[in-house]
């Protein structure tokens, strides 16, 4: 069985592919971004997969890969095209590759053009293709800097993307209307650029006349992305919490296991979201956690105290999950959910106080 997620960041209007399999278990990752690694690590954690390799389909001017960062944390090795000259990647692809993720497999295809390095990412039943920003949805990459070539773009698009079976899906690399995927017979029929009888001359002359920007990140995102994301231009990284070991949810929330805030009672404020029965109910709560029940935790930001930490609770970890993100939304920045809630506090043999104590 084939898992399949497609992934979007909202800054650069990036698509980004999880494919894994589910058999073995190995997964990689086409077209990481740098600010996303944590929720990619997250997703790829929660469905039990191993991430084996990041893939980019070209070296990006409009944001940085998190090809690097997904190494340190994942051990997953990076691979892009050899054209690109990157520096740090474990494997330099070329025409006719293949990478394999347990018993599935990419076939690799050059579709230089946009960028000299551009690569097409054919899935080995040829259901599905991977772009990059060779071919949009009804659009192409353009072809005016990092050696671009209108006249090579044409031809890698129609031999190599366009020759694949009409029912083909094509995902691509970016797109800026909320449009997800396209097939051949599709692109063929419509695409106003590359489609029905357009010849190379049709083509080139569109691609000339453009007028586009310069593209706005291209000085810092080139850089970085030839040396696979590694050493990033201004030194940033996502933050991470230091005040206890969490876990971040691919649903964006951070948690904390019940030992670890068992560790931490004394230094950090126990939020309990659940109602007033509940809170000496047969499940008791956590030794010194104040109740502020969900509906009413907006109207009681204020009598936080914003230099101590804060963990939410409840029965399960649902209502606390959404408190974590409301206190979030407040302005308060250390928080975490309590994973399992009191359900798992008390399977795990932790003190509680109340009734239940």
């Amino acid at each position: 069985m084939l898992v399949f997620r497609q992934l979007f960041d909202p800054t650069s209007s990036t698509y980004s592919y999880l494919l894994g399999d589910r058999a073995s278990g190995e997964a990689l990752l086409i077209d990481p971004v740098f600010e996303q690694v944590r929720r990619d690590a997250a997703l790829v954690r929660e469905l039990g997969l191993t991430l084996g390799w990041t893939l980019d389909t070209h070296t990006h001017a409009d944001h940085v890969t998190g090809a690097w960062l997904l190494k340190e944390r994942c051990g997953s090795r990076i691979a892009l095209a050899a054209a690109t000259r990157a520096q740090n990647a474990d494997r330099m692809l070329a025409q006719g590759d293949r990478v394999e993720f347990g018993t599935r497999h990419l076939e690799v295809r050059a579709t230089p053009g946009h960028t000299n390095g551009c690569l097409t990412y054919v899935l080995d039943d040829q259901s599905a293709a991977f772009t990059g920003d060779a071919l949009l949805i009804r659009g192409c990459g353009r072809a005016d800097f990092q050696e671009g070539n209108p006249a090579t773009l044409f031809h890698s698009v129609r031999e190599q993307i366009l020759s694949l079976p009409p029912g083909c899906l094509l995902y691509p690399g970016h797109d800026y209307r909320g449009l997800t995927v396209t097939s051949v017979a599709e692109e063929l029929a419509y695409n106003t650029r590359l489609g029905g009888n357009l010849n190379e001359s049709d083509f080139v002359g569109f691609m000339k006349n453009l007028g586009l920007p310069h593209p706005k990140l291209i000085d810092v995102a080139v850089p970085a992305n030839l040396a696979c994301g590694r050493v990033r231009p201004d030194g940033a990284r996502p933050d991470e919490p230091t005040w206890a070991p969490l876990t971040f949810t691919f649903g964006g929330v951070w948690e904390i296991d019940p030992a670890g805030l068992a560790e931490r009672l004394g230094e950090v404020q126990v939020i309990d979201v659940r109602e007033p029965h509940e809170f000496s109910d047969d499940l008791g709560h956590v030794p010194g956690a104040r109740l502020i029940p969900l509906s009413r935790l907006q109207a009681e930001v204020a009598s936080l105290d914003r230099e101590r930490p804060i963990v939410t609770v409840c029965r399960a970890g649902g209502r606390s999950a959404q408190g974590s993100l409301l206190l979030h939304k407040a302005g308060l920045s250390r928080i975490a959910n309590l994973s399992g809630g009191m359900l798992r506090w008390r399977a795990e043999g932790l003190a509680v106080e109340g009734t239940a104590a």
